[in-house]
This record gives structure tokens, C-alpha cells and sequence, in this order.
């Protein structure tokens, strides 16, 4: 059995054996709370102040040297057992060699050292160690030794170099820390490596060595950055032609850096110090032609100031029309078919007034053409120009185009020009705006037979354009041709497709209304509820009819008294009319679309409404009577797959008849439930 359950893995144990069992877990009987309840602050606390007081060893006090070497040589053992099993670890050597230091034997402690050297030497960290115990016990040649190794195996580790050379200084070995520095600086370091070298010579007033530093420094380094320094170190100096020098070589070396923006800038700060405010201007400019547009931002800024500061009225504006101008370029450049640049340019250009350049910009505006033949990539363009050669009509068209070159025509007494222009437009891009404005044009000249001429092409286009056929009957009107507006009235209403019906309708009421004629305009309301039941329809009716009196009630030669009963009876008939298409409304809805409940509740509001506006015409109780109850119920709300997701509440309308029927239902059920009663009584 023990054979079986053994692992070869795990010696002679069984896996049992080596299970972890954790304690099992105590059931809690009493869950109610306790009468004194203990904060985790308290738990704390206590926690704290039970903690037994740290086990330290005790210390041993060595009385000789017997002792002090026992102590000595278990250390030592300690230390080199530690480092058989941790070789590699960096700071049991470091320990090792500290420990030996306190025991002020400096021969054991170097061996430490090296040893740790051994095993790792590319570690800066144990060089550093190593060189500081030396200096710290004045083994000054010891140090150099150490550094001196430390600077050859790891040459590009600053930090050694700063150290080696920070000793020699501070043991005022100038011509050691040097030459260390010559060491150093024939490894081409970073630019704080140079940098450091100069303002070691510096301190030591050794200007003409720093310069010599410098011109090394540039050659390792041919970086802006060093340059301005080079520069600045000369103007600190008093030198101001060595400094000028200095930026000229920079400028011919560096003119084509990315960073030759800062070049500049420096450059022309250095002269506008020296008051040279021609050469500053002149470097400024030079640099403006040179610098691509994209990287001179806070070039044209300093330039701006500049100008604002030395220069007069005419250069401060070309400074700022040249920078507007490098930003339009720039726009231009990364995108040449955003036309609204384009036409930002051309304002700035036509602001300075140069028209070559005005002409330069149109001229290279136009040039890019439009990538697709598709309109939304010529709304703009056609800004820019007349180009309806250049537009292709048979696929899209724009109308604004032409009616910018008609009126172009016009302005120029060339109305020849301008019809021909809207002519050819109607032919090949017929559109709404182009037929309005030609009417709108021929009409204002008193040209009639042209404009009906112009709406019987419009409306051959667009038959199904109400607005088309409503201004032409009003035009037709206008002339008193009343018959000719009828008729097209009532062309206009056959057409099989219509874009705005009602207005048109409403349109040939209006006309009808106008004109006294009120037969044919319930006529036209009889046609208009062939085609349409619709709720406004209604109202309309019965607005109209009630409001018929109004232009009845004139032109009478009875006395005052027959002249108000005449009146009153026609408004008693006109509202009797009123009334009777309300009847018919309220039949309808009640018959043939009962499930239109909301719309026949509005009727009968506004016939309410109605009554109340007649006075003592008027009769409230015959609509009240008809009136619904507002009943608010809900609804199930259901998803897509049928499941009820909530509910929703809305408005129902009970209308009397509706009542009615469910109280027959009631008393027929209670009837039913009782004859079943008494049979079963029987039985």
C-alpha cells in the first residue's frame, strides 16, 4: 500500500504525507452582534502593544587578542562561505571588504576587492567603491591606480572620468586633471563631457584653451546647440567679431539642419544686441527664403516683432502679410484642393493690391481641377471662376454658376447675353432656381407672353411642382384672367403626382374664396373629401361655411330692421351648413374608421369651440352630448423576440354609443349567469 501511494519525486514520503492541511474552518452558532463591538483601531492597538521585544543577540565584548582573532576568523568564515554560495552577488563582496576595512586591514581589504574585480569587473559601482575606501584612508596613489584602471576598462562610464578628475582638482594636481580630460575627451564623449572640460579651463581663467575646447567641441559635435554656445562663450568675452565668425561658419554648415530655424533666430538676436538692426533684418530675410515654410513658425513670430519694433509702418505690414502668406502656402501645399484656402489667399493678395500676384493665385487656384465628376468635389471650386465649359451638365450642374453669369450680362446692359445664358441653362440643367430667377427677370421688365412662356417650360420639367403651377395661376390672376387661372387650377389638380398637394388645393380654394364664387368652392371641398378624409379637411369645411354670412351680408336696400333679420337668418343657415359637415365628420369617423378615435375627439373640440365663438347662435348641449371620456390605460411593451419588456400609458377615448353597448353586454352576461342558476336550482 505504501509502495503505491509513494512518489519517486518525494523520497520515502507519501503524498499524503505531504498534504497541506489547513485547520477546518468554525462554525458560528450566535450571529447576532456582540453587546460591545471592537474597532479595527483597537484591534490594533492591542496587536501593537502585545508585540515581544525584538530577540537581538547579545554582544560580546573581546577583552583580548585571542579573542578578537576567534571573532576575526569566524567572520571571515562566515564571509567566505557566503561567497562560495552567492558568488555573484555584489554586495556580499562590498560587505566583505568594508568589514575588513573596519578592522584596519587595508592589504585583506584590497584582496577582497580584487577578487569581487575578478568576478565582475564591468560593474562601475565596485570601482567606485573601491577608489572611495582608498581616498577616504589617503591612499591617494592607491586611488590613482584604481581609477586609472577603472578608466581604461570602462571608458564610457562618465561618472568614473568625473570622480578621477574631481580628486585631481581637489588635490590641486591642475595639469593631472588635464591631461585626465585629454584622456577623456579623445573617447568623443556626450556634450556635457566637453561642456565640463570648459568650465574646468574657465575656472582657471584659461580662456584661450576653452576656445581652443570649443573649436574641437563644434567639430565633435556640429550640432546648432553647440554652435550658439561656441557663440555665447565669445560674446561673454567681449568678442563680438569672433562671435559673428562663429555664427557665420555655423549658417554655412548648418543652413539646410532641420533645427536651423534656432540658427537664425540666435544669429539675429546677436545683431539686434549689437544694434546691426540691417544685418538682424537681412539675416531674418535670408533665413524666411531658405527655411521651408513648415519649420519657420517661430521664425516669422520673431521677425513680426522685430519689425514692430524697429521697423516703420510699411515693414511691420509686409511682415505680417508675409506671414499670413507662408501659413495660405503652407495650407495650400498639404492640401491644394481645399478651395476655401484658396480663397482666404486670394482676399490677402487682393488686400495688398499687387494684381500680378492676385492673378499669380487665381491662375494656380483654378489649376486644380476637381479629382472626380461628382458635385460634392465642385461646390466650391466653382467659386473661383466661370467655368461652365469646364462643368460636366450632363451629369450634375450648378444653377448659382449660371445665375452669376447672367447677372454678370446684365450688369454689363447686355441683356442678350443674359437670356441666351439662361436659355442654354434651361436646356442643359434645368433647375427650380434657374426658371425663378429667369422669370423673376423677365417679369420685372414687363415681358408677360415671356414669363408664361417661361411656366409652361417650367412646369413641361416638373409637372409634379406645386409651387410651379400656384405662381403661375398667380400670375394669371394678376392680369385679371380669371378663367385662365381656373383652368390652370384645375389642370394642376389631374396631375397624377403632385409634390405638395395641399397647398395647392388650399391655393384653389383661397382663389375661389377670393372671387366670391362660394358653389365652387364647395365643390372644390366635395373633390377634396373624394380623395381625402383627412381631419384638416374637415375643419376647413366647416370654418368656411361658417364664416360664408360674412360676405353675404352687404348690398341690401331693406330698412335697418329687415337688413338685421336678413342676417341673422343667413348666419343661422351658414351655420346650419357648418353643422351638417360636422355631422357627416363625426359619421364618418364613427363608421368607416372607428379606430381613428383620437382624431374624432379633436372634431368634435374644435366644433365645440365653434358653437361657443356663434353666441347666442350657438348650441353647446348638441356637441357635449357627443363628447368621450378620457380614459388613461396601459399597454404591454414587447421586444423583439415577444417578450414583455414593460408597459406603456396612453389615452383612450370612450364615446357614448360605446357605453351604451358595454352596458347591454353587462345586463345580457347577468341575465345568462342568472337563467343558469335557476336550471341548476331545478336540477
Amino acid at each position: 500500500m505504501a509502495s503505491r501511494d509513494a512518489d519517486p519525486s518525494l523520497g520515502y514520503l507519501t503524498r499524503k504525507d505531504t498534504e497541506v492541511k489547513l485547520p477546518r474552518a468554525t462554525r458560528v452558532k450566535n450571529k447576532t452582534p456582540a453587546p460591545i463591538q471592537i474597532t479595527a483601531e483597537q484591534i490594533l492597538r492591542e496587536a501593537r502593544e502585545r508585540q515581544e521585544a525584538e530577540i537581538r543577540p547579545p554582544k560580546q565584548k573581546i577583552t583580548d587578542t585571542t579573542e578578537l582573532a576567534d571573532y576575526r576568523l569566524r567572520k571571515r568564515k562566515e564571509f567566505e562561505d557566503l561567497i562560495r554560495r552567492v558568488r555573484w552577488n555584489v554586495s556580499v563582496w562590498i560587505k566583505y571588504a568594508q568589514w575588513e576595512e573596519s578592522q584596519k586591514d587595508f592589504n585583506r581589504a584590497r584582496s577582497v576587492w580584487e577578487r569581487a574585480l575578478e568576478v565582475d569587473y564591468r560593474n562601475h559601482t565596485l570601482w567606485l567603491k573601491y577608489a572611495e575606501v582608498e581616498m577616504k584612508n589617503k591612499f591617494i596613489n592607491h586611488a590613482r591606480n584604481v581609477w586609472d584602471r577603472a578608466v581604461t576598462l570602462l571608458p564610457r562610464v562618465d561618472q568614473l572620468w568625473y570622480k578621477y578628475i574631481h580628486m585631481e582638482e581637489m588635490l590641486g594636481n591642475v595639469a593631472g586633471a588635464r591631461q585626465i580630460f585629454e584622456r577623456w575627451m579623445s573617447w568623443m564623449p556626450d556634450q556635457q563631457g566637453w561642456l565640463s572640460y570648459i568650465k574646468f579651463e574657465l575656472r582657471y581663467n584659461e580662456v584661450d584653451r576653452a576656445r581652443a575646447i570649443y573649436e574641437r567641441f563644434v567639430q565633435c559635435h556640429p550640432k546648432v546647440g553647440a554652435w550658439i554656445k561656441f557663440a555665447k562663450f565669445e560674446m561673454k568675452n567681449g568678442e563680438i567679431v569672433r562671435a559673428r565668425n562663429v555664427y557665420e561658419r555655423a549658417v554655412e554648415k548648418l543652413a539646410d539642419e532641420e533645427d536651423a530655424e534656432q540658427l537664425f533666430v540666435a544669429f539675429a538676436e546677436f545683431e539686434e544686441r549689437c544694434k546691426e538692426t540691417e544685418r538682424a533684418r537681412c539675416i531674418y530675410k535670408f533665413a524666411l527664403d531658405h527655411i521651408p515654410k513648415g519649420r519657420a513658425e517661430d521664425l516669422y513670430r520673431k521677425f513680426v516683432a522685430f519689425e514692430k519694433q524697429y521697423g516703420d509702418k510699411e515693414g511691420i505690414e509686409d511682415a505680417i502679410v508675409g506671414k499670413r502668406r507662408f501659413q495660405y502656402e503652407d495650407e495650400v501645399r498639404k492640401n491644394p484642393l481645399n478651395y476655401d484656402a484658396w480663397f482666404d489667399y486670394i482676399r490677402l493678395e487682393e488686400s495688398v493690391g499687387s494684381k500680378e500676384r492676385i492673378r499669380e493665385v487665381y491662375e494656380r487656384a483654378i489649376a486644380n481641377v476637381p479629382p472626380a465628376e461628382e458635385k460634392r468635389y465642385w461646390q466650391r471650386y466653382i467659386y473661383l471662376w466661370e467655368c461652365l465649359k469646364l462643368i460636366p451638365h450632363e451629369k450634375f450642374s450648378f444653377a448659382k454658376i449660371w445665375l452669376l453669369a447672367a447677372q454678370f450680362e446684365i450688369r454689363q446692359l447686355n441683356l442678350k447675353g443674359a437670356r441666351q445664358i439662361l436659355g442654354n441653362a434651361i436646356g442643359k440643367a434645368p433647375k427650380d432656381k434657374i426658371f425663378k430667377k429667369y422669370i423673376e427677370i423677365e417679369l420685372q421688365l414687363g415681358n408677360i407672353d415671356r414669363c408664361q412662356k417661361l411656366y409652361e417650360k417650367y412646369l413641361e420639367w416638373a409637372p409634379e411642382n406645386c409651387y410651379a403651377w400656384s405662381k403661375y395661376a398667380e400670375l394669371e390672376r394678376s392680369l385679371s384672367e380669371t378663367e385662365r387661372a381656373r383652368a390652370i387650377f384645375e389642370l394642376a389638380i389631374t396631375q397624377p403626382a403632385l409634390d405638395m398637394p395641399e397647398l395647392l388645393w388650399k391655393a384653389y380654394i383661397d382663389f375661389e374664396i377670393s372671387e366670391g364664387e362660394y358653389q365652387r368652392t364647395r365643390g372644390l371641398y366635395e373633390r377634396l373629401l373624394d380623395r381625402t378624409k383627412h381631419l384638416k379637411v374637415w375643419i376647413s369645411y366647416a370654418k368656411f361655411e361658417a364664416s360664408a354670412v360674412e360676405e353675404n351680408d352687404g348690398g341690401s336696400n331693406l330698412p335697418q330692421d329687415g337688413i338685421q333679420e336678413n342676417h341673422h337668418e343667413e348666419k343661422k343657415k351658414c351655420i346650419q351648413h357648418a353643422r351638417r359637415v360636422f355631422e357627416r365628420a363625426i359619421n364618418y369617423y364613427r363608421t368607416s374608421a372607428p379606430e381613428l378615435k383620437e382624431e374624432r375627439a379633436m372634431l368634435l373640440e374644435e366644433w365645440l369651440n365653434m358653437e361657443s365663438s356663434f353666441g347666442e347662435f350657438g348650441n353647446i348641449s348638441l356637441v357635449q352630448s357627443k363628447l368621450p371620456k378620457k380614459l388613461k390605460k396601459r399597454k404591454q411593451i414587447t421586444s423583439e423576440d415577444g417578450g414583455v419588456v414593460g408597459y406603456e400609458e396612453f389615452i383612450d377615448y370612450v364615446f357614448p354609443e360605446e357605453n351604451q353597448a358595454t352596458n347591454l353586454k353587462i345586463l345580457e352576461a347577468a341575465y345568462k349567469w342568472k337563467k343558469q342558476k335557476i336550471s341548476s336550482d331545478e336540477e
